[in-house]
């Protein structure tokens, strides 16, 4: 097994700072360095995160932007600061709460055992989850398929995945993705159209009650829209490719 540099895990916020509190306390017993990317949130939000990163200084930092340019700028920028700080892998998990700290460990030691690989939570829903969210998830995971040309990526929306940062960083680039909702799923299939394999583990998400959402409706379905056409139209002159791999597997 080649040896990992332990991820930091990279959380893109903003003013998501209720519910963070109790987040990072799950965090710190996975004892990875955790860096906060701050989206250009509210006052409000980023006063609490640098109280947060004040009273945590030996494992948690703050990455700060000053325009909110969404959850893929966000990440970006997490990447940028975790390759300059030379990691080998990223640990990603939204700071909304709805993921399971505990499942970290499991997360780590599958990287660690695949250390080319990229590990994506398989979400396992509670009865929190909103119907018109699950119903609407399905729409990408199809066209995710046919994208693909395979059914092996079983969820590209979960916030929950640990990447290999060296074909992360020559991804980014080389060719431009969208900076908002689009993002996570447009990078796993662009990784995936490069040869990187993909492994599902599943994981518990909730909603919480007092959860905050900032998917908007209208924008971010039209740039979801937008994403699954661009692939749509990659996906077709990279056919030969695709149907070969797959014949292979």
């Amino acid at each position: 097994m080649h040896a990992v540099v332990p991820p930091p895990d990279p959380h893109p916020v903003y003013n998501h700072e209720r519910g963070l509190a109790t987040m990072l306390d799950g965090l710190r017993a996975s004892g990875l360095p955790c860096l906060l990317v701050d989206d250009g949130s509210e006052s409000g939000c980023a006063a609490a995160l640098d109280a947060m990163v004040a009273a945590n200084t030996e494992w948690l930092s703050l990455l700060r932007r000053g325009v909110n340019g969404g959850k893929g700028a966000a990440l970006m920028s997490g990447f940028d600061e975790a390759a300059r700080r030379g990691y080998t892998h990223v640990l990603q998990i939204d700071a909304d709460g709805q993921h399971d700290t505990a499942d970290i460990p499991r997360f780590i030691a599958l990287a660690r055992e695949n250390t080319g690989v990229l590990i994506l939570g398989q979400p396992r829903y509670d009865q929190s989850v909103p119907l018109g969210r699950l119903v609407g998830r399905y729409a990408t995971h199809i066209w995710v398929w046919i994208n693909t040309l395979r059914l092996a990526i079983a969820d590209t929306m979960c916030g929950f995945r640990v990447y290999p940062l060296a074909p992360v960083q020559t991804l980014l680039a080389q060719e431009l993705l969208g900076a908002r909702m689009d993002f996570d799923t447009e990078i796993v299939v662009r990784l995936y159209w490069r040869g990187i394999r993909v492994l599902n583990l599943p994981t518990p998400v909730r909603y919480p009650a007092d959860g905050v959402s900032h998917f908007k409706l209208w924008r971010d379905n039209v740039l979801i829209s937008r994403m699954h056409a661009r692939l749509f139209f990659g996906m077709l002159w990279r056919l030969p490719r695709l149907l070969w791999r797959r014949i292979a597997a």
